[in-house]
């Protein structure tokens, strides 16, 4: 009997495509209008070519130059913070119980940091940051540290880094803690057979386990940190001098201080492109190193 395929389900999803893909495109299409064009008095526009990325992709020019600084900083920021998430987060999640009256407690209160919005956040840690009366300014010049995070680049770099790991780290250990109960028990089982030793197993079974729910939690660490730009807004407004201006903070700057469409344009594109380009190497090579280990 020949089966019939019923392609009437596309009716019903065809305008929610629609829709999504004019909300996507549109806003494209006008940043990349901006960016091949030059604006002058009472928005009047002319051809600009790629003039814009030109200068942009040139550390001797001045926009160049910001460019660079600023996509330096991100991706020191961002390797840093993979460096610390994800070793801490799955150190988290081997912590946390796995059976018990104690589980739901404890992922709730593990997950309570990312309920809450970034600009509370910023405005949270803003208040916690003061040298004189918050918490966390008070606690590290009491102990003799000389912190200050809007006159101190690396108070700003520290704090910026200790409100994000605050903040995030809590999606790598759920992440890590649903593929550690999803390993079968079977193999802890062969493991106490064995007699292997807890840093054995962790090796032999809970890491290789783990690489797929890891890829997914290095792309959205790595996506979310390479776009940050409330937290340092809000804390450090991109400062002291252009310590924590990264390329999202220097781009508002760019479009909306400066009123400088067309760099404005330019520079998001080409961050779009960097953006997608690093975690698309970031997928292919863990892809890649999941399928030596199966081979």
């Amino acid at each position: 009997m020949k089966k019939t395929i019923n392609n009437r389900a596309w009716f019903l999803i065809a305008p929610v495509v629609i829709v999504v893909l004019f909300s996507a495109l549109l806003p494209v299409m006008t940043v990349v209008n901006y960016s091949v064009q030059d604006a002058m008095a009472e928005n009047h526009f002319f051809w600009n070519g790629d003039t814009w990325f030109r200068d942009l992709l040139d550390p001797s020019t001045e926009i160049g130059a910001r460019f660079s600084g600023a996509l330096e900083r991100n991706l020191i920021f961002s390797f840093v913070i993979l460096l610390i998430e994800v070793p801490l987060g799955i150190a988290l999640s081997l912590a946390l119980p796995r059976r018990g009256w104690a589980v739901g407690p404890s992922l709730v209160l593990i997950a309570l940091p990312m309920l809450i919005p970034w600009n509370v956040v910023g405005t949270m840690w803003q208040i916690f940051a003061r040298a004189d009366i918050g918490l966390f300014g008070a606690a590290l010049n009491g102990l003799g540290l000389n912190y200050n995070d809007t006159q101190d680049p690396v108070s700003a770099w520290f704090t910026i880094l200790v409100i994000d790991v605050w903040h995030w780290t809590p999606l790598v250990i759920l992440l890590s803690y649903a593929g550690l109960r999803a390993i079968p028990d079977a193999f802890y089982q062969a493991a106490r057979i064995d007699a292997a030793s807890r840093w054995a197993v962790f090796l032999k079974i809970e890491l290789p386990k783990l690489q797929r729910v890891l890829v997914l939690a290095i792309l959205l660490r790595f996506m979310q940190s390479f776009m940050i730009y409330t937290e340092p807004f809000v804390v450090t407004g991109g400062g002291p001098g252009n310590a924590t201006t990264f390329l999202s903070i220097d781009l508002v700057k760019i479009a909306l201080g400066q009123v400088d469409l067309g760099s404005a344009a330019a520079m998001s594109l080409v961050y779009y492109l960097i953006t997608i380009s690093l975690c698309w190497i970031f997928f292919t090579a863990m892809s890649q190193l999941d399928m030596l280990k199966e081979a």
